[in-house]
């Protein structure tokens, strides 16, 4: 089956479009690695040589079109920093639904320790 010409058209623009995001985020990280020292700003942990590559740029305000020559959108994250960082994110959005009247649940559907107190008071 061969392709028809939008599949085509698609598949190339898919590719100027990484292309372009790669080309972007590739110039904004050597900026910010020239701006800033090369510690993440989350952990405090120093990265050198081949661990730099550990070193990610996060954007403050999650716009990553926005990128001042000054660097003050960006922040140096480690790896695992910036992956806490938007996680957090979503669960903090999740929470915003929830109603505050709400009684706090355990966040697993067994505690192992539930009824240790009673077992204490036998």
């Amino acid at each position: 089956m061969s392709k028809t010409r939008t599949d085509e058209e698609r598949e190339r623009l898919v590719a100027e479009m990484r292309r372009e995001e790669e080309k972007r985020q590739a110039g904004y990280r050597e900026k910010a690695l020239k701006l800033f020292p090369h510690v993440c700003g989350r952990c405090a942990r120093e990265f050198e040589g081949k661990k730099l590559r550990e070193l990610t740029v996060h954007h403050i305000d999650h716009n990553h079109d926005n990128n001042p020559p000054d660097g003050s959108n960006w922040e140096l994250l480690c790896i695992y920093c910036h992956d806490h960082e938007h996680t957090r994110g979503v669960q903090e959005g999740r929470g915003e639904d929830a109603p505050s009247s709400a009684p706090a649940r355990p966040s697993l559907a067994h505690s192992p320790f539930a009824s240790l107190a009673e077992k204490f008071k036998k």
